[in-house]
Order: C-alpha cells, then sequence, then structure tokens
C-alpha cells in the first residue's frame, strides 16, 4: 500500500471513530508501529489530526470546533432530528458527549421543558442556550481526548440518579458485540450510564454499525433504541431491528 493510501486510510478511521491508537492502525494496515508514527506526524504537521499520546485524534475534537471538520455533519443533524422524538416535556434525561450530540443540544426546541443531565461541558454549554431546560453537568476530571468528564467521581454521582432516557454515542456497534470502545475509562462511564437510565437510545452514523471495537460497553440488549441516518427498513439494519427499535 501506497504511503498516500495508507494515511488515507487513517483519515478515515480517525474522521469516523474520532480516536485511532497507533498499534491498532499497525495491525490493520500490516506495517510497522514506527511507521504509522511517521504518518500521524506528517498528517498532524498538515493540519489533518490532533496527535496524542498513543495515536490521533479528529480535528472535531478541536475546540471551538470549526465546521468544516465535523464528519459526517448532515447525517448526524439527521440523527439528532430523530432523536428528539424520543424526548417529551417533564422527561429527565441523560446525554454523552461527542459531535452528534452537539448537534442533538442545538436541535431541543426551545418549549421543551425537560430536566438534562450531562458528561459533557459543551453539550451542557449548548443546552444552556434553551430557557425552559435545567440542565445539571456531571462533575469529574476533564479528559482532554474525548472532552467529557471521567473518573471515579462521575461514576459515583450517575448511581444515584435514575433517569427516563440515556442518549450515547458510540465509536461501534454490532449485533453480535453491541455497543464498543476502544477508551476504557470511557467504557466505564457509558456503562454506569446505560445502569441508571430506565431507557437507552444509541445514535451512531451508518458507518459506525457492524463494526467493533476492543471493550465491550454493553450488549446489544442493554439498548432500546437505535438512531441512524439509514431508513428504518434499510437492508443494513434488518438484523438489528428484530432485536430492538430502530428509528
Amino acid at each position: 500500500m501506497l504511503k498516500e493510501e495508507r494515511q488515507a486510510y487513517i483519515i478515515h478511521q480517525i474522521n469516523l471513530h474520532n480516536k485511532v491508537l497507533s498499534s491498532d492502525l499497525s495491525v490493520q494496515l500490516n506495517v510497522s508501529e514506527d511507521t504509522i508514527r511517521r504518518d500521524l506526524n506528517e498528517l498532524a504537521e498538515s493540519g489533518k489530526v490532533l496527535k496524542v499520546y498513543g495515536g490521533a485524534l479528529s480535528k472535531s475534537f478541536q475546540y471551538p470546533f470549526q465546521e468544516g471538520h465535523v464528519y459526517a455533519k448532515e447525517s448526524k443533524k439527521e440523527i439528532a432530528s430523530k432523536a428528539l422524538t424520543l424526548i417529551q416535556s417533564g422527561m429527565t434525561v441523560l446525554v454523552g458527549g461527542g459531535t452528534t450530540m452537539i448537534e442533538l443540544a442545538r436541535s431541543v426546541p426551545n418549549d421543551v421543558q425537560c430536566t438534562f443531565f450531562t458528561i459533557s461541558p459543551l453539550v451542557a454549554l449548548e443546552l444552556a442556550e434553551k430557557d425552559n431546560l435545567e440542565v445539571i453537568l456531571i462533575g469529574g476530571k476533564l479528559s482532554r481526548n474525548t472532552n467529557i468528564v471521567t473518573g471515579s467521581q462521575v461514576i459515583n454521582e450517575l448511581s444515584e440518579i435514575k433517569v427516563d432516557l440515556c442518549l450515547l454515542g458510540t465509536n461501534s456497534l454490532s449485533v453480535e458485540d453491541g455497543i464498543t470502545d476502544s477508551d476504557w475509562e470511557v467504557v466505564q462511564i457509558k456503562r454506569a450510564m446505560i445502569k441508571c437510565s430506565n431507557k437507552v437510545g444509541v445514535l451512531s452514523i451508518a458507518e459506525k454499525l457492524n463494526s467493533n471495537q476492543k471493550m465491550r460497553v454493553a450488549p446489544l440488549r442493554d439498548v432500546n433504541y437505535l438512531i441512524t441516518d439509514l431508513e428504518p427498513h434499510h437492508i443494513n439494519l434488518r438484523d438489528f431491528s428484530r432485536q430492538i427499535t430502530v428509528i
């Protein structure tokens, strides 16, 4: 594989999953980690990715967000619009972080009256623009890699609440392995979020479906709704729709 092809693959994986590890890319591309590190350094120097210890992040994690760096922005807007159909006035809603959740927060109508808990300061700021929402930011250590709060304090606070609906973004989702991720701290936070929720909805662009990461968050049976940019009867959603509600 030529360097240009290899770097194009790396950029796509970073855009899709927001974060990549050098070790994973080395296996996927069958090259040394030194080669991957050189590729990531070149991509970072050209402003295409953000280099971090052990891998790289999507430019969409650089705040303030630059609209052109948000991957699949229109698809994420569509998913956010669909997810709003699950939210009704009077509900208590727990939401995660990421660019899809920011689109959701921006899309909440001004007349909706809800209490929102969130682990994302950026999502909290967007929700706070709405007049009729009570917004509670759960406190903890801010992860620079994900822009969400993590750690035992967050898990303890989540254990003390019970919400009507939890809306989560995901790194990967499959019928066989459910929700998976590559960040151990994120896995622990998402598990705690699911545990304190009566209903769980996963928001995912189509490209993340039927993919897997190393660490399992929860099996598909723990999810009630899948909200994606595909039509509910799309052939790629057939296996999901046999187990959960697809929106």
